[in-house]
């Protein structure tokens, strides 16, 4: 099953305003893991607890949270910028990379969503949305 985060356009229309699809939950978790042992030392939730404490099947992050979870986000990726790239998981992802003609050259490039564009950037762009027009990112 496919993890797919969006944002509405209001709350009384099934219209989305931008939405991520990340890949599998699998896949989310991964990204998650690599926090937690990289930038946390272990202690999944003690620096990025926004990210690190939603459940990924269901919900929503709320406008003020999406704030929080853009900070985190962003320093993030400042930090998997300046990491040695791990081997981009198989399946989807190597196929979607070496399509793309890509080779990650760091941890944050090493982390795809199903169009090949760095999954944590879009993540940002897609909180960014939320805190913009005033909607949660949902996990629908």
């Amino acid at each position: 099953m496919g993890l797919y985060l969006c944002v509405f356009a209001d709350d009384r229309v099934d219209d989305e305003t931008d939405g991520v699809e990340v890949g599998s939950y699998a896949d989310f978790n991964r990204l998650r893991q690599t926090v937690a042992d990289h930038l946390e030392g272990g202690a999944w939730g003690s620096r990025f607890p926004v990210l690190m404490g939603h459940d990924d099947s269901d919900g929503t992050w709320g406008p003020e949270e999406a704030a929080q979870l853009e900070q985190e986000l962003l320093c993030i990726a400042d930090e998997f910028a300046r990491l040695p790239p791990v081997d981009v998981a198989s399946g989807w992802q190597a196929d979607v990379v070496r399509r793309n003609g890509n080779q990650p050259r760091s941890l944050l490039e090493s982390f795809v969503d199903v169009d090949g564009e760095f999954l944590l950037e879009r993540l940002v762009d897609l909180a960014r949305t939320a805190v913009t027009a005033r909607m949660p990112i949902c996990f629908p």
